[in-house]
């Protein structure tokens, strides 16, 4: 009987977004594409560091059902093949990660099979993989290179999220980009404000997180003592009266978060670095750019904030 993989909660992984391939990469770049399978060949048994995606992706397969159910799948899509690729699967046993699924494309976009694998999420560090995804309609988000050291210890999973362009699509977005104005913004906004916005390139992957986190919840309720995995924050560059809407559109998918910031042009880190997330996805690199060294960060290229210049 065929594995159900159409059920399950599956996220995409680049090996470029699980672990840390600066030096690989550096190889390939300067010495080309043999010297860098001979390169991976000598170095198969040295444990890769971990990287940007790494601290999602480890409490993510550590939330488990009652009946120590794996509720997350992760699918490694990688650009190798088979052979260089071994070295990350020995990284993925050392750290003892429960990932046994991979693709192999040597050289090819990935991307292309993740509907076979039904992923909410692809996660790369490569740009123009990220980029080619979204303008497919797939939801990918590119890793940045970061200085955020992981707390081991910490087994609470922490995601924050922009809303326009993320959770939702970019239809607002594109009001106050075409506008000019921020009053004709609002305006807008306040007319619509009980209507929910369509989802975003993230949404199927933002509804997933919560019915882990609805699930957690359910266990406190059994059990009071118990603390849940998992926290989610909505950071957006929205106030009032824009910060209605955002809330009429999570009510209508019954899905709610645990903080939200409506920033109004505050810059984000100031409330990220108190939050402390452990992945946070935002649709503009001036966003992500400022808070990325501290904050494992994710850019999603979607939208007319990365078709237009502003």
């Amino acid at each position: 009987m065929p594995y159900p993989i159409e059920n399950k909660f599956v996220i995409a992984v680049a090996s470029s977004a699980l672990f840390d391939l600066e030096e690989s990469d550096r190889v390939f770049r300067e010495r080309g594409e043999d010297e860098y399978r001979k390169f991976q060949r000598e170095n198969e048994n040295h444990i890769l560091a971990t990287g940007v995606a790494f601290p999602l992706i480890k409490r993510l397969l550590r939330i488990h059902a009652s009946d120590e159910e794996q509720l997350v799948e992760v699918v490694l899509l990688s650009r190798n093949d088979p052979d260089t690729g071994l070295r990350v699967f020995k990284s993925i046993e050392h750290y003892k990660l429960p990932i046994s699924r991979a693709v192999f494309v040597a050289g090819s976009n990935p991307f292309l099979y993740l509907d076979a694998f039904n992923a909410s999420l692809f996660l790369s560090g490569n740009p123009e993989d990220v980029k080619e995804a979204v303008e497919h309609g797939y939801p990918a988000g590119c890793i940045y290179p970061t200085d955020y050291v992981d707390d081991d210890e910490d087994e609470e999973l922490r995601i924050a999220f922009d809303f326009d362009g993320i959770i939702a699509d970019d239809s607002a977005e594109t009001v106050f980009q075409r506008g000019g104005a921020l009053h004709s913004f609002h305006d807008h906004e306040r007319s619509k404000a009980g209507e929910p916005l369509p989802g975003g390139p993230l949404f199927r992957f933002f509804g997933e997180i919560a019915k882990l986190q609805k699930r957690e919840s359910e266990k406190k309720l059994l059990n009071p003592a118990y603390k849940p995995k998992i926290r989610v924050a909505i950071a957006t560059a929205r106030n009032a009266p824009a910060h209605e809407r955002v809330i009429t559109t999570l009510r209508e998918q019954d899905i709610r978060v645990d903080e939200a910031f409506f920033l109004g042009g505050i810059d984000k880190g100031r409330v990220l670095g108190i939050f402390k997330p452990h992945i946070f996805f935002d649709d503009q690199v001036g966003h992500i750019e400022g808070v990325a060294r501290s904050v494992p960060s994710v850019h999603v290229p979607f939208g007319i904030t990365n078709t237009t210049k502003r």
